[in-house]
């Protein structure tokens, strides 16, 4: 083979290689390329994204948001996640206590609530937590005030439970913490003062009084804006597992507010078996038959306080069989309406009422609404009437004028007969 051969033979390899080389390099870079540019990527749409969380209810008026990556931090499953509170207590201080449980919550010494409450003598309750007494605070404000039972091991519990929630649950239709007390051995929560008291003793109590129709449509309302804020508005959302007509509070104008989140939790624990919680009488079957409470069993339970608010009938005098028999007839309703309400109520509101309270109490929770279907339906009721309000304002102010008009008419008819006359 000749010279001229082998330099061809080796251009040709040399060419080769370093096409190599370009090839390998070429891919090398783009391949850093797409893998940077899709970090970048995901680094911004972490920063901007965002999932809008509205404040549901009829007060409703912020907007909140959360980034996704803080919203999965929360929801997260971990173990330690899941004894942060109980560790907390245990290991810091009571400064930071007062920074976990919210801005605007007050700490309060033994000494303060001691004073604001006449030496624990103004009593006006009693509760599975503790005693809870009418304070006249520092401030001049009136305030509830419950104090744990020193006997009560789930109530600390409880205490730690409501503080962490209500430190960061604000809403019109949920009472509101204002402070607490930590100090000399003490728990004691103060709450903003109901003066109305709770729905149960509104129905039931010695003092009971007769709440109007309007009354009950607005608290169910009410009741409903609350529990919405709670399933749909918190981040994470929260399920009470303790409604009731005795954790509805009333305030001087009758709002009404939901109450003693002791029981509650965090949506992202939701599934845990952590044995049978809440009152006889308001549990979901479906709860006791496999121990997962769920957004659904609190659908039950506002199910069964809506009819408390048609019928009067507590749960514990057997609610339920009243509701089971009343469902077999579209008027059944109307034989167990409370009589305080007949005559005096508009039936067809009744029906409608009692019907989204049968679908609450379905024996399946898939089958339930959600709190925003029961919310949207019980404005429909409320929209429905105060459209035929204006109907009825409407053709009394048309008939006013009318009748305005003919008296006019008569008086210029008389002053033209007596200028006749004469």
């Amino acid at each position: 083979m000749s010279y001229n051969a082998y330099l061809v033979i080796l251009g040709i390899s040399a060419s080769l290689a370093l096409g190599f080389l370009i090839a390998l390099l070429v891919f090398l870079v783009t391949r850093w390329y797409k893998k940077h540019a899709h970090l970048r990527k995901c680094v911004n749409e972490r920063s901007v994204a965002t999932l809008p969380i509205r404040s549901n209810g009829l007060g409703a008026s912020t907007d909140f948001s959360a980034s996704i990556s803080s919203s999965i931090t929360t929801q997260g499953p971990e173990h330690p996640q899941k004894n942060s509170w109980h560790s907390w207590w245990n290991h810091h201080s009571k400064e930071q206590f007062a920074s976990l449980s919210g801005s605007g919550t007050l700490k309060y010494s033994y000494k303060d609530i001691q004073k604001a409450t006449q030496n624990f003598t103004n009593i006006v309750g009693q509760g599975s937590f503790g005693p809870v007494y009418k304070a006249i605070m520092p401030t001049g404000g009136i305030a509830a005030v419950k104090v744990l039972a020193s006997n009560s091991s789930q109530g600390e519990k409880e205490f730690q439970t409501e503080v962490s929630l209500l430190g960061r649950l604000h809403h019109r239709n949920l009472v509101n913490l204002v402070g607490y007390c930590v100090d000399k051995g003490q728990h004691m929560l103060v709450y903003e003062y109901m003066s109305n008291g709770s729905l149960e003793n509104l129905l039931y109590g010695e003092e009971a009084r007769a709440l109007s129709w309007e009354e009950r449509l607005e608290i169910v309302l009410d009741i409903s804006h609350g529990i919405e804020y709670l399933h749909e508005g918190a981040v994470p959302p929260v399920i009470h597992r303790d409604l009731k007509s005795a954790n509805i509070l009333l305030d001087y104008s009758m709002r009404a507010k939901v109450a003693d989140f002791g029981l509650s939790k965090e949506e992202a624990f939701d599934g845990r078996n952590s044995g049978l919680k809440g009152t006889y009488g308001y549990i979901d079957p479906a709860y006791i038959s496999t121990s997962k409470f769920t957004m659904k069993s609190d659908i039950y339970s506002f199910g069964l306080i809506i009819f408390e608010l048609i019928t009067a009938i507590h749960p514990r005098q057997n609610l339920m069989e009243y509701v089971n028999l009343a469902a077999m007839s579209s008027d059944g309703i109307d034989e167990i309406l409370d009589k305080k309400l007949v005559g005096k109520c508009n039936i067809m509101e009744v029906r409608g009422l009692a019907k989204i309270g049968h679908k609450c109490l379905h024996k399946s929770p898939r089958k339930r609404p959600s709190i925003g279907e029961v919310t949207q339906a019980i404005l429909k009721i409320k929209q429905s009437r105060l459209a035929k309000q204006d109907t009825m304002s409407s053709v009394e102010g048309d008939f006013s004028q009318v009748l305005s008009r003919i008296g006019i008419q008569q008086v210029e008819l008389a002053r033209l007969a007596s200028m006749e006359g004469d």
